[in-house]
Order: C-alpha cells, then sequence, then structure tokens
C-alpha cells in the first residue's frame, strides 16, 4: 500500500526538482528559491527558503552525507549551501555563461557535475570549488545526469536524445541516440546487477523522454575490458512525455512522473511505481492536478517525493511489503527459492513441522539458494543431521518444494492477470471499459476512487460489473492443467 501523509505548498511556482538526504527535503521552483524540510515532521527550516538565484532553479541535489547542498539555475551558476546554517558556501559560474540544468555529487563527494544549456558539462572539485574539467555534447541542452554508484563514471542526458557516458577524468566513453524526441531524466539503481562475472560491474540504468518512454540499460564497466552500454527493456504505461524517473535507495522500485492525455484532452497527471525485477506496475499515484515534473526516493526510509506544475510537493508512504504484494504468482513464487532470507527458510521449516531444525539452519546461514542446493551429503556431512529420518523428510520436504517452484513458474498468460493486483483472478468481471479485473479489486477501487477505468484513466461509462464466465473457465481449466 501507498499513503499520501503530507502536500507542501509553499512554493509560487513550478516545482522543478525535489531531493532527499537522510534528514532533510529540499525543493526547487521556478519561483526562484530553494525550500527545506525536515523529515521528521515536515516542517520548514527556520533558514529556508534559501534566496540567491536571480531566475528559476532548475535542480538541486545533496551531497552524500547531507551536509551540502548544490542548486543550479538559469542564471548560470551552481551555488554550495551549508544545509545546517543555509549559508552559501560557493558560487561556480558555468564557464560560457549558460543556463545551468542539472548538478550531480558523486558518490564519494569529491566531485560535482553541472550541465547547461549550450550542452557543455562542467566538472568541479566539491572540496575547493574550482573547475576541475570541462566538455560537451554534440547537440542540445544537457537536462539529466547520474552518477554510477562507484562513481568510476556519469551519464548525461540531452535534449536531442544522446545518452553519453563519460569517466571520472571526464573522457567521453560513449554516445548513443536513446530517446527520439529528447531525455527528460536518468538515475542509476544503487544495487548492481547480479551475474557479471569477477571483476566486471553490471549496473542497471533508467532513462525518459519527450518519445513517451522510460528505458531500461544495463551498463558494464571496468578498468581491463573497458565500457559497453546494453538497451535492456522499455516499462509499459505511458502514453505521454516522462519527465522524471528515479529508482529507490534498495534497487527494488522504479518510479516515473507522466502527464497522460486521454483522447478526450482531460490530463491526468500521475506518477507510476514500477516493480525493477519483474517491470510490473505496482502503483498508479493520481494526486497532482498538472505535469508531474519530479521524483525521489528517500535514502534510509520508504518515502517518496513527487513535485509538480500545480506548485505542490507531495510525500508518499510504502509499506514494506509493497514490492512483493503487487508482484503477479509468477513473480511472487520466486520468494521460494533464491529470494529467501534465512528467516523465509526458518519460517518454511516451522510449517513443515521441521521446528527443531531451526537453530541447525540459521546457524550454517542457510537462504532459500542454498535450501535448494542441499543433498544428503550436505545435511550429514555440513549440517550434522545424524537422524536418517530426519533427513529424509528435509530432502522430500525441498523436493515437494522444487517441484512446486517449477509447476508455479510456467508463464501465466497476461489475460489471467488483475490489471489492478497484479494477480490471478479468481472472480473475474468486465468494467464498462472492456477491460476484465478481480471482481471485490474493481469493487474497491470505484467505491474508494474517482469513477475511472484503471486502464484508460477515462471516466467510466457505467459502473456495472458483469461476471466474464468464459474468462474464468479458461483460468479453472488452466489451473487444472497445471494441477495447481
Amino acid at each position: 500500500m501507498v499513503k499520501l501523509i503530507h502536500t507542501s505548498s509553499d512554493h509560487d511556482d513550478d516545482v522543478n526538482c525535489c531531493a532527499f538526504s537522510s534528514s532533510l527535503l529540499a525543493t526547487c521552483s521556478l519561483d526562484k528559491t530553494i525550500r527545506l524540510y525536515s523529515l521528521s515532521d515536515f516542517t520548514e527550516l527556520p533558514h529556508s527558503p534559501l534566496k540567491f538565484h536571480t531566475y528559476a532553479v532548475h535542480c538541486c541535489c545533496f551531497s552524500p552525507s547531507g551536509h551540502i547542498l548544490a542548486s543550479c539555475s538559469t542564471d548560470g551558476t551552481t551555488v554550495l549551501w551549508d544545509t545546517q546554517k543555509g549559508q552559501i558556501l560557493a558560487v561556480m559560474e558555468q564557464p560560457s555563461g549558460s543556463p545551468v540544468r542539472v548538478c550531480r555529487f558523486s558518490p564519494d563527494s569529491t566531485c560535482l557535475v553541472s550541465g547547461a544549456a549550450d550542452g557543455t558539462v562542467v566538472l568541479w572539485n566539491a572540496q575547493s570549488y574550482k573547475l576541475y574539467r570541462c566538455g560537451s555534447v554534440k547537440d542540445g541542452s544537457l537536462v539529466a545526469c547520474a552518477f554510477s554508484p562507484n562513481g568510476n563514471l556519469f551519464v548525461t542526458g540531452s535534449s536531442c536524445g544522446d545518452l553519453t557516458v563519460w569517466n571520472d577524468k571526464m573522457r567521453c566513453l560513449h554516445s548513443e541516440k536513446a530517446h527520439d524526441l529528447g531525455i527528460t531524466c536518468c538515475d542509476f539503481s544503487s544495487q548492481p546487477v547480479s551475474g557479471g562475472e569477477q571483476g566486471l560491474q553490471f549496473f542497471r540504468l533508467a532513462s525518459c523522454g519527450q518519445d513517451c518512454q522510460i528505458k531500461i540499460w544495463i551498463i558494464s564497466f571496468t578498468h581491463f575490458l573497458g565500457f559497453e552500454l546494453k538497451y535492456k527493456s522499455t516499462l509499459s504505461g505511458h502514453c505521454a512525455p516522462v519527465l522524471a524517473c528515479a529508482f529507490s535507495h534498495n534497487g527494488q522500485m522504479l518510479v516515473s512522473g507522466k502527464p497522460l492525455e486521454s483522447i478526450s484532452r482531460s490530463v491526468d497527471k500521475s506518477v507510476i511505481v514500477y516493480d525493477t525485477i519483474t517491470e510490473n506496475i505496482l502503483h498508479t499515484l493520481t494526486q497532482h492536478t498538472r505535469y508531474v515534473t519530479t521524483c525521489a526516493f528517500a535514502p534510509n526510509i520508504l518515502l517518496l517525493a513527487t513535485g509538480s506544475m500545480d506548485k505542490t510537493v507531495n510525500i508518499w508512504q510504502f509499506d514494506l511489503e509493497t514490492p512483493c504484494q503487487a508482484r503477479s504468482p509468477e513473480d511472487q513464487l520466486k520468494q521460494f527459492t533464491d529470494d529467501w532470507s534465512e528467516d523465509d527458510v526458518s519460517n518454511w521449516l516451522c510449517a513443515q513441522g521441521l521446528t527443531e531444525l531451526v537453530g541447525i539452519f540459521k546457524m550454517n546461514n542457510i537462504d532459500g539458494r542454498e535450501l535448494l542446493n542441499l543433498t544428503k551429503e550436505s545435511l550429514a556431512d555440513d549440517l550434522k543431521i545424524e537422524s536418517l529420518g530426519l533427513r529424509s523428510k528435509v530432502l522430500r520436504k525441498i523436493e515437494e518444494l522444487r517441484t512446486k517452484v517449477k509447476t508455479l513458474s510456467s508463464e501465466i498468460p497476461d489475460e489471467f492477470i488483475c490489471p489492478i493486483t497484479r494477480e490471478l483472478m479468481k472472480d473475474p468481471v468486465i468494467a464498462s471499459d472492456g477491460y476484465s479485473y478481480e471482481k471485490e479489486a474493481m469493487e474497491n477501487w470505484i467505491s474508494k476512487k474517482k469513477r475511472t477505468s484503471p486502464m484508460t484513466n477515462l471516466v467510466l461509462p457505467s459502473v456495472v460489473l458483469t461476471p466474464n464466465r468464459t474468462l474464468k473457465m479458461a483460468i479453472d481449466r488452466w489451473l487444472e492443467t497445471h494441477q495447481i
């Protein structure tokens, strides 16, 4: 579940950017100000708003420690602020004097990147506040920037749609057309992608643009083998320009802000939250009244901030189990395998009547992956389970688990999955938008939300729900075939 817990309406114009530290939220706006809020109660700090810029403030970001805040503006400057006192530490002028659209700290706080409307990108020494290196892209304005988690490289995005990858010495490693009509934002997941060879680092990158797409890329980098950027996938759910994207700190969720225009020209400004593993839609948040321009996750708690042209910033709180609750059945089944923690294994042992083994399994740090790899030899030699009968029971239960995983991981047809719950439907009904939903989920949707379609966001002509008996029979046949 996700709930709106706070709305800030302090800015006098469009909100352009929001950013979190471990204790603060920063927002900036076309009204030339930056505002700081405490995460404990969302009250504005005494020295807020921060005022220096003479034109719109486009971007703001915290240093990893949270002690310094950077802001950049159409006035051609990037300003560093002391977040505790609100004092200016440095004013760094873009060499060309061009409006600065984006700024980002490196993960180790040693460098700061600023990108400008004329395509120039500057790497600043964040300790001495001096210019370190300067470069530029071929075409367009620089509007997006993100550092890899290890700080070895950073990516910039331009209004012409190019993704450009730079190393920490400002050498251009790669550039390619990523979005036809221009990039609006990009972000790295802080969690590395598993499966890489030793010494080879894989990172997940998201980019979004005016072409109504949000794309996922895999970046690999090593000092010995060089660099590689691979397109992975395009996320569904967008039919208008996507203005912002951001990964959660744990890498499990990706959020994007979009202006979604319906055929009738009514405009629904929404935020989509994805599960990064399955790429399924977890939530669609529809509180803003104008375009969503920015979104950011807090680093230590599951809070999401979204800013909009409606001059507001909304704070959303997630339940800890949100990603798992919204996964489709075949994705939930992966919880039976590699994703199980040691506590999950302990719970499974108790459910199988094997409580006496919990201590042994915990002592040997048996998680889901190791559980499925246990053999009669490892049970006897490694775990020191002396009873032959007990070892046989464990192996039998593990084999049942393997069989269940294999059976249930068969591909479930998309038409059997409810668009709201992302779960296999038990009692499908047809709504007046022509789509099928789980009856209880759709009834809750109609009773708690505006009378709009979960799929199209258009107003439903009728709230009558008709049982989809044909689909129900098809699901039952599929379940019977798979012996579920």
